[in-house]
C-alpha cells in the first residue's frame, strides 16, 4: 500500500492523503483524465483492506496529476497522482450505534459502518433468553426485552480481527453493560426491578 501523508484523528473514520500511480490505456486519452483518474482509483482502493488504514470506503479529491510516462511495448501511460481516501478501523471499547442485520440460533449481527459484527447469545444481555425461530427473535420472559432484524441497538466493541477481506475480518460485540442495547431497555429494565422489589401483590415486602 502506498505511504500515508496525514491522517486526521483517532476514531474508527479517519480521512488520509495518499499517493499512488495508475495506468491509463489508449482509448482513455482523449478523456479527462482527472474523472479516469478518479474511476480507476476508486475501482482498486473502495472496499480493500489495508492493515494500517481499515477498509477504504471512498476515493475523493484527485489531484496533481502527473505527466505521464511511456514504456517499452506498453502502449498506456503511467501517472502518480495524490488523493483523498475515508477509511473505518474499528477499535476495541468502542461504543456503537447500529442495525441488527441477521438473528441466528447462536447470536446477532449488527451493521458497524461498512461491516457486520456479531454479539453472541451471552452477550446480548445478563437475562436469560429463548429463541424464537418463528418471528424470529430473541426474548427475555424476565422483563420483556427482545431483539429482533431491524432494531437499532447500542453495543460495545470486544474484539476486533482485521483480515485481507471484508467477509474474513470479524468483530465481537456485546450488549450486556448497562446502557446497551436497545434503548428501551433501560426502562424495562427498570420496571422490572421495581416490581420485583415489591414483591408479591405489589407492596414492598416487610423488613
Amino acid at each position: 500500500m502506498p505511504r500515508c501523508l496525514c491522517c486526521t484523528g483517532e476514531k474508527m473514520y479517519s480521512m488520509y492523503t495518499v499517493t499512488d500511480t495508475f495506468k491509463l490505456s489508449p482509448e482513455y486519452f482523449d478523456k479527462d483524465v482527472e474523472k479516469v483518474a478518479t474511476e480507476v482509483l476508486q475501482g482498486k482502493y473502495e472496499g480493500v483492506i489495508d492493515k494500517g488504514m481499515g477498509v477504504i470506503i471512498a476515493v475523493f479529491n484527485v489531484r496533481d496529476i502527473s505527466d505521464g510516462t511511456i514504456y517499452p511495448g506498453d502502449p498506456a501511460t503511467h501517472h502518480s497522482a495524490k488523493f483523498d481516501v475515508l477509511a473505518f478501523m474499528p477499535k476495541v471499547d468502542e461504543v456503537i450505534v447500529g442495525e441488527v442485520t441477521e438473528l441466528v440460533e447462536f447470536g446477532a449481527f449488527v451493521r458497524i459502518g461498512p461491516m457486520d459484527g456479531l454479539v453472541h447469545v451471552s452477550q446480548i444481555t445478563d437475562e436469560f433468553l429463548t429463541y424464537d425461530k418463528r418471528t424470529p427473535a430473541f426474548v427475555s420472559k424476565r422483563s420483556g426485552k427482545s431483539l429482533k432484524k431491524g432494531d437499532m441497538v447500542y453495543a460495545k466493541i470486544s474484539t476486533v480481527s482485521i483480515k485481507t477481506s471484508v467477509k474474513d475480518s470479524k468483530i465481537a460485540l456485546t450488549m450486556r453493560p448497562e446502557g446497551l442495547g436497545r434503548p428501551e431497555w433501560a426502562s424495562m429494565s427498570a420496571a422490572a426491578n421495581a416490581r420485583r422489589s415489591k414483591g408479591p401483590g405489589g407492596s414492598r415486602p416487610r423488613r
